[in-house]
Parts: C-alpha cells; sequence; structure tokens
C-alpha cells in the first residue's frame, strides 16, 4: 500500500498538468478582441495551448449564415502567427456540440487543466447551460469583460453561485469589437 501511494505521489511530480484554454464559438467571424483575450489568457494564466473549439451553431443564437469551413478557415488564418491557438471542430469527433462533453473528451486521460474562457456577455446565461455546474467543476472559468456587460454578469445566477477557486474575471484592456458587429459591415 504504501509503494502505491509513492508511486502515484511520484508520478504526480513528474507529469504535471497541461495548463490549456478552451474558447468556444462560432467564430462568425473570428476577430482581433478573440486574440486579445487568447494572449491575455496565456500570459495572465501561463496556459501552454488554446484552442479555438468552432461550433456549427450557437444553442442561443440564430443559426449561422456563413458556412462553417470559412469560418474555420478564417480563424487558422488569423492566428496563423500565434503557435499556441489551435482552432479546432470536434463536434462530429465527439458527436456532440456540448462544452460539458468537450472537456470531458479532451481531459479522458486527465493530463490536462482546463480553463473554460468566455465573455462577461455569456456568463449571464451561463446557468442555463447543459450541464453547467459540471462545467465548472471540471475546469476553471476565465471570464473577460465586454463593454456594458461587467454589472450585470457579477449578478448572474452563476457568479452567485461559484466561487472564486472556478470563476475568475480577468482585467485586461477591453477590445470593443464583437462577431455581430462585424457581421453588419
Amino acid at each position: 500500500m504504501r509503494l502505491l501511494v509513492m508511486v502515484k505521489l511520484e508520478n504526480k511530480l513528474k507529469f504535471p498538468k497541461i495548463k490549456i484554454g478552451i474558447l468556444g464559438g462560432t467564430f462568425d467571424p473570428a476577430h482581433k478582441g478573440h486574440l486579445e483575450i487568447s494572449k491575455q489568457s496565456k500570459k495572465k494564466i501561463g496556459l501552454k495551448n488554446i484552442i479555438w473549439a468552432v461550433t456549427k451553431k450557437n444553442p442561443f443564437k440564430n443559426e449561422s449564415k456563413s458556412d462553417l469551413k470559412k469560418r474555420i478557415q478564417f480563424a487558422k488564418k488569423l492566428t496563423r502567427k500565434t503557435n499556441y491557438i489551435k482552432v479546432k471542430f470536434y463536434e462530429e469527433k465527439i458527436n456532440s456540440n456540448k462544452t460539458i462533453d468537450l472537456i470531458r473528451y479532451l481531459n479522458k486521460d486527465k493530463k490536462f487543466e482546463i480553463y473554460f474562457i468566455m465573455g462577461a456577455d455569456n456568463l449571464i446565461n451561463f446557468h442555463k447551460w447543459h450541464k453547467w455546474k459540471s462545467i465548472s467543476q471540471k475546469c476553471n472559468i476565465l471570464v473577460f469583460d465586454r463593454q456594458g456587460y461587467k454589472a450585470k454578469s457579477l449578478k448572474s445566477i452563476t457568479f452567485k453561485q461559484l466561487n472564486e477557486k472556478n470563476l475568475r474575471f480577468i482585467n485586461f484592456k477591453k477590445v470593443n469589437i464583437s462577431s455581430s458587429q462585424l457581421r453588419k459591415i
């Protein structure tokens, strides 16, 4: 028994978990705001990689009018100079578009410490996400303020129910841009 405990302890010391971030969304289109919060996540949290997990459709929004492959190609083009951002589409591989299923898939061998990255606008309705409490238990949540959303997100059900261990607001110089604004241009 003592040997087993020593082996487990030794393995933990040899193989610290790799910190990765997940930034999910339709990326319709990807833009410099996505780049900036990825950069700040890497810098402030020490993330090794950030996965831009592109989804076909946000369940809380209308279906994207832009082609999925074109959105992925554009996101890859935008991130080509950042070797730590990986643009991926997992929905066919995991047969789901649910965040919790992606987190479970990425962490099945327990080698990652996962940070889910979101804007303050998403925190407001996070309690409506599929298994949102499980998401907060299986990863850390990093919240980036968006123009006009911080006060409302601080009053959200999610913010009130989660503790600072799992939910963290990241201060940064905001980029006042959104995909919906860009689609109107």
